[in-house]
This record gives structure tokens, sequence and C-alpha cells, in this order.
């Protein structure tokens, strides 16, 4: 079946240099190497001095590069974005009623946790896939909690302007596919939460914990009615523990991931920082959006152009006889077209996320390159062709 296809003509003469599209591990910035990284500090102690420093450093150089508040505080914590954001839910929230908007797999994710929390009030706002909630119904009076970008939707916040900046709740945001590849207005957030491999490309396993002013205050006021195990423990005799925002972590990182970083960090500033990074992402997004615009049987997940994600691009067929068939045909006929293409070392791991609708994600982060995905959209146009060539019987 594959190799009949495969065998379909008017392939393109040019592939991307390189097929790696994935959401998650993200593709390397441009020219790395792992001979590039520092090896100095394998097989010693976190804790010791120098191998302490450069955890330091990852945090000053993150803060900066990210143009975090002055008076925010960010640390690295255990369990990539999932572990920094279980652990500012189950270390700040409790005081008041919680609003949570939900979206997409992760945000569904967060809510279900929420609602084991014990809280005085859940409010969960939904949308489907391709949407988002009415964010007008939200409270400034409850805590937020939401994903700034939808990594398995491919739905964005467009800005934080209905965040009122007089609230008196808190507001979470997982950012973890927005840091770095799109502005932020971080007076309108209270906590974000990211992690190393995404926008930045690096190694995973690692969190980022990024604390306003309010959220400290929060912490050293409030004592959440559960246990916390030892790794979502922010606060000792309600203070702040400040160690794990000046690189000593609660577990063991790895220093092999963290050079990692820092090669990362190298690379954003040497081509120029945080806005070169969002005009990499945004130069990737108007690439797939122009050929979608050109292209009859595909289109954006997001039901408004407004809210698509320059980094987590969801795209579905929209022909006609693709639609009609059952959701279970319409994933066979996107698993066939992503087996044809990886055959063709053209695009790997660019399927949806295994709850969302049928359909394509490719990753438009900052590490990513245009030409890749202008190289890519031609070999996408073959691929479905072939499919409907095979799907008539011929």
């Amino acid at each position: 079946m594959i190799e009949k296809a495969i065998g379909f003509p008017g392939k393109p003469r040019e592939r991307p240099r390189d097929p790696r599209f994935s959401s998650g591990p993200c593709k390397k910035y441009p020219g790395w190497e792992i001979a590039h990284l520092n090896t100095d500090y394998l097989g010693r102690s976190h804790r010791a001095k120098n191998p302490k420093q450069r955890l330091t450093s990852a945090i000053e150089r993150s803060h900066q590069l990210l143009n975090l508040p002055d008076d925010w505080r960010l640390g690295i914590v255990p369990a990539s974005d999932t572990g920094a954001f279980e652990m500012a839910m189950w270390s700040m929230l409790g005081e008041r009623p919680v609003d949570a908007l939900v979206w997409e797999s992760f945000s569904a994710d967060w809510a279900k946790d929420l609602g084991t929390l014990g809280l005085p009030k859940l409010n969960v706002y939904r949308a489907d896939y391709g949407d988002l909630p009415n964010l007008s119904l939200l409270n400034p009076d409850h805590d937020i909690v939401f994903v700034y970008n939808g990594t398995t939707s491919g739905v964005r916040v467009a800005n934080l302007n209905w965040i009122a900046s007089d609230r008196t709740g808190l507001v979470l945001c997982d950012a973890t596919s927005a840091a770095y590849a799109m502005p932020i207005d971080f007076s309108r957030l209270d906590v974000a939460t990211w992690s190393w491999q995404k926008v930045l490309g690096s190694e995973g396993a690692h969190g980022m914990l990024a604390l306003g002013p309010r959220a400290v205050e929060r912490l050293e006021c409030y004592t959440p009615p559960r246990p916390l195990p030892k790794i979502f423990r922010l606060t000792k005799d309600q203070k702040l523990i400040e160690g794990i925002f000046t690189g000593a972590t609660i577990n063991t990182p790895s220093m092999l991931a963290l050079e990692d970083l820092h090669a990362a960090l190298d690379w954003a500033e040497r081509i120029g920082g945080l806005e070169a990074l969002w005009q990499r992402t945004s130069d990737n997004f108007a690439c797939i959006d122009q050929w979608v615009q050109q292209t009859g049987w595909v289109d954006w997940l997001a039901n408004d152009p407004a809210n698509a994600s320059p980094t987590a691009m969801c795209l579905r067929i929209v022909d006609s006889d693709f639609v009609g068939l059952s959701v279970e045909l319409q994933q066979q006929g996107i698993d066939q077209i992503i087996g044809w293409l990886e055959q063709e070392n053209c695009a790997l791991d660019i399927g949806n996320y295994r709850s969302a609708p049928p359909g394509f994600r490719l990753w438009g982060g900052a590490t990513v390159e245009t030409t890749d995905l202008a190289a890519l959209t031609p070999w996408l146009d073959w691929a479905f062709a072939a499919y409907q060539h095979h799907a008539r019987g011929n």
C-alpha cells in the first residue's frame, strides 16, 4: 500500500535540509553539535562551587533573555514544565475560587488536577479544539489558570488584555510553547512556567518556574490545606526558599542538559536575542500561513486566524471527501500521509496529538529554519495527492 503511493509521480525536487518538525522535544538550533557542549562539570556535584555557578548563570541568562521584570524570581525545578506548573498549583491555590480555561489536552489535565485539590470553588470554562473559551467570564477576584499557547490545538491567546490589571487573584500561566517565541506581558501574570525543550530546543526533564511579587506574597502568607511532596515545596517556615532561585535545585539536575541550555542561550544571544527569536518564529508562521491561504485542501485548526499558534502550527484537511470520512478513517489517512513523508525523509513527527482531531502539527519555533518549512509544503501537497490517488483505488 505505502510502496504503491511512494511511486506516485511528481515528487518535488528539493527536500528540507532538516526534516525534524517535532513539537517536543524540538529541533536543536542551527549549527548545534554535541561536541560544542562544555563537559567540564560532568561527574561533579551540582552543589559544588563551579557547577552551582553554572546553574545560577543559566537562571540569570534566561531571566535576562526573556526580559522578565527585575522583581520576578526564576528557578530551575524538576519534571519539565509539567513539574513546574503542578508545583505552582499545589503550593499556591486554595485561598479563593479558581477559574480554569480549557481548550486543549494540557489545560484539560490542569483542570482535572485542580479538581483534586479541595478548592473552595472551581469554575472550568471550556472550548472545543480550534476555539478559545469566553474570556469575559473570568472573575478578577478569582485565581486564574490557563495555557498561553495550546501546543496540542494550535490555538493561543493573542494578548493578555483580558486579564485585569487591578485583579486581586493570582494568574498562573503555562507558557511552555510561548516563552521566547512571542511577546508576553508579564505585568498581567503572577506565575509563568516553561521547559528547555521547546523554543530553545534544549533537552527535556527540567522546568523553569517564574514568580512575580504577588505569587511570592501568596506563598509566604498562605498555607495550602494539603501535604506537599518534597519536590513541590517552595517555602520553609513560611519563607520562600531563595536557594531554588539562585541555583540550589530541589533535586539533582543533569549537568549535560544544563550545558545544552547554555549553548542554546549562546546561540540566541548571537542572533540578536529575544526579538530575533520572535522574528524567526513569526517568519515560520508566515511561511506556512501563505501556503495555507493558497491551498484548498488544508486549513488551520484554529477557527480564528488571530489565535493561530505560530509555534505549534496545527492543520486540518478540509477536502470534502476527506471530511466526509469517519474520524477513524481520517486518522488512518493522516497516518498514511505522515508515513510517506517520513519514508521520503521530508518530515518527522508531524502527527496530531493523540487526543486532538486528525491533522498535522508542525513546530514553528525559533530553532526551525523557514527554508525547511518552505521546502516541506510541496511535499505535503504531493503526499495528499498520493493519498487521494490511493483512496480512489487508482
